[in-house]
This record gives C-alpha cells, structure tokens and sequence, in this order.
C-alpha cells in the first residue's frame, strides 16, 4: 500500500521551463482523488514553493528548505524548523572572504532571501525561483540565530566545512549549507512518525544529491532517467525523464501496488 507520494520540484515535477509538467500534475491530483496524500519536498523557501503547491491543490504539510523546515502552506503552520548556530554562522561569514570569484551567498532568515550582492547570477536564480532578494547591505544586520541555510551559487563552488552544519548539492552551481543532521529525509522521517505513516507505505522521487536519503529511506525510491547517477544508483526504480512524466509513472506504480483503477 502507498499512502504517500513525496516528490521534489524542480529537475523531478518541473521542468526546466520552471512549469510542472502537465502528466505528473494530473496524476497527483488522480492520487489525491483516490484517497492518497501528496507531499512536495524541495530546497525551496515558503515564498518559492507555494504557487506549485497551489496548483496542486494541496492543504497539508511541505518539506522546505531541504528539510530545515516543514510548513503547511496552507494554514501557516510550522511543524518543524531548525536554524543554523550562531557560531556556525559566524565562521560561513568568515569564509565568504575567500571565496573564488563569480561565486555568490544566499541567505535564508524569517522566510526572505538576503543577498549582499547584486550581480546577473543572483538576480537569475531569484527570476528562477520566484523570490525577491533583499539586500541588507551587510550579512551582520541578519540576525545571527535565526538563519534556516545558507546557499553558495557559482562555479567552482568550494566546500567550506562549517563545524554543526550539512551541506549538500541541489544542482550543479547550488552548494547549500544546513544545519546540521537537515535533510529531507530526515525531515520525511519526523513527518511520518508523527501522522503514523510508515516508511513502507510511503513512495519518494527525487533527482539530485539532495534527494539520496529521502528516496533510500522511503519504501519505494525512484528518480527520472534524467536524474543525478548517484541517485539513479540509488533508486528502487528509474522512471520516464522529468519532462516526459516521470512523477506520472510512479504514480501509476502506486495505483498498481494499492489495487486502484
């Protein structure tokens, strides 16, 4: 039985076009139809996240920021929400001092996106995920506390090894630092435990690094053809690229395990 569909955005349910493909879209709403819950679990902030969330209709629970936090987008509601430590804070403001040129932090805190740049790059990655930068004028006007992750964008992107923080690669120019012990499927596993959904009966997909753990710890584990070969590598199944409907297939894969028409 598959109670649950997990499924990340962008590179998985939407395409490069930044629209969610049509088939994965009328599957999940099918899914939900039928009796299923349909949970989206991105590295996207509450402001980026919820007009996909809204087209699918969905009331409950979303996986955000790479697990630092879950929202449902609904209501408002915070279920979980992890933050980095000041001092882990204080050494990435160190460190961006040497950074290589052409690579460029973001900062998440309160659900805005800081930036102390304004450069084509940044500005591009804003137009991508549908958020406004804000441009404090100096990292230290963001309260040193309340910072959900930190993202590194550009290339070469360095690793900076932050004592009690996470990082992980959500695509090829995106480094992100978390809090430590953050990851979606860690934040899948708290989810569950909580509504009384075992793993088993929960299905996950995911394409980048980012998603490995979320789709190991799942019950039934996929990726698009299209995605990451570390996560191919790791999924129970490769399903149809993005933009052919791979979400559409694993939905379909439920409706076979559960005995749906």
């Amino acid at each position: 039985m598959i109670r649950w569909i997990v499924t990340d955005l962008d590179g998985t349910l939407v395409a490069r076009d930044l629209a969610m493909v049509p088939a994965g879209r009328e599957a999940l709403r099918r899914f939900r139809a039928a009796g299923g819950e349909v949970v989206i679990a991105t590295g996207r902030s509450e402001r980026s996240a919820r007009h996909y969330y809204g087209e699918l209709g969905l009331d409950g629970p979303a996986i955000l920021y790479n697990g630092a936090r879950t929202v449902n987008l609904a209501d408002g509601a915070v279920l979980r929400s992890r933050s980095l430590p000041p001092t882990a804070w204080k050494a990435l403001l160190d460190s961006f001092e040497d950074l290589p040129e052409g690579v460029h932090p973001v900062a998440f805190s309160g659900g805005e996106a800081f930036a102390v740049s304004d450069v084509p790059e940044l500005r591009e990655y804003a137009r991508r995920d549908g958020i406004v930068l804000r441009h404090p004028g100096d990292w230290t006007a963001l309260p040193a506390g309340d910072i959900t992750k930190c993202m590194l964008i550009g290339d070469p992107l360095p690793d900076p090894r932050i004592p009690d923080t996470a990082t992980v690669r959500s695509e090829a120019t995106y480094l992100e630092v978390l809090p430590e012990g953050t990851s979606k499927g860690v934040a899948l596993r708290e989810l569950a435990r909580g509504a009384g959904v075992p793993l088993a009966e929960v299905a996950a997909i995911g394409d980048n690094p980012n998603d490995t753990d979320m789709i190991t710890v799942a019950g039934l584990g996929a990726t698009p053809v299209d995605g990451h070969p570390d996560v191919r590598s790791s999924a129970d199944v490769v399903l149809r690229a993005c933009a052919d409907g791979a979400v559409a297939d694993l939905v379909d894969l439920a409706f076979q395990a559960n005995g749906w028409s």
